[in-house]
């Protein structure tokens, strides 16, 4: 059975902006629905981020730090929000080195995943760097965290207590280990 092509586009009829933050916007649309009616939107605008999968020595980067809507600590892979115009890859090279202090000699993207494309624009790119070497962490002055590596098992446990919970290092933790038992990189 083939599958039928329909247009449920939702146009754009007014926007209502309701908050501006530094990191995020919130907004209400008025849409058109596919049906002739009428509905609202509310949107949280955000620039984009990513997040960078690093693996030393047969091991996973990871950052451990207090994320307040969640109200504790979590385990997540090096990542940030994208700073106005600035290159995906080089803010995943550069977000690995604030946080964790290793340098690298290329980010490649693996995906990009909308994180919740229910309410929110964010997309973020995941990228895996290579070619690492250690060096000086240099987090931002409002972000407190500490970097240190997973093996598999220790990653699988951090999931299965969740220490880790969030989506970008789920997807990480298993396209890295299915690299580790298949040698490709995939989700």
């Amino acid at each position: 059975m083939e599958k039928q092509h329909l247009d449920f586009t939702e146009k754009t009829i007014s926007t209502k902006p309701i908050f501006q933050g530094k990191i995020i916007s919130l907004q209400v649309d008025e849409v058109a629905l596919p049906n002739g009616g009428t509905a609202t939107r509310e949107i949280v605008k955000h620039p984009g981020a990513v997040a960078v999968i690093a693996d030393v020595g047969g091991k996973l980067l990871v950052v451990e730090q207090y994320r307040k809507p969640l109200e504790r600590l979590q385990v997540e892979i090096p990542a940030g929000k994208l700073d106005g115009g600035e290159d995906p890859a080089e803010a995943a090279a550069r977000e690995l080195r604030e946080e964790t202090g290793y340098a690298c000699e290329r980010t490649t993207l693996l995906h990009s995943m909308a994180t919740s494309p229910g309410f929110a624009d964010e997309v973020i790119h995941i990228y895996v760097a290579e070619g690492l070497r250690p060096g000086e962490a240099d987090p931002d002055e409002d972000e407190f965290l500490s970097a240190f590596a997973l093996t598999p098992e220790e990653a699988s446990q951090a999931i299965a207590t969740g220490r880790i919970c969030d989506a970008k290092t789920l997807l990480a933790v298993y396209a890295w280990q299915r690299y580790l038992t298949t040698g490709t990189w995939g989700v």
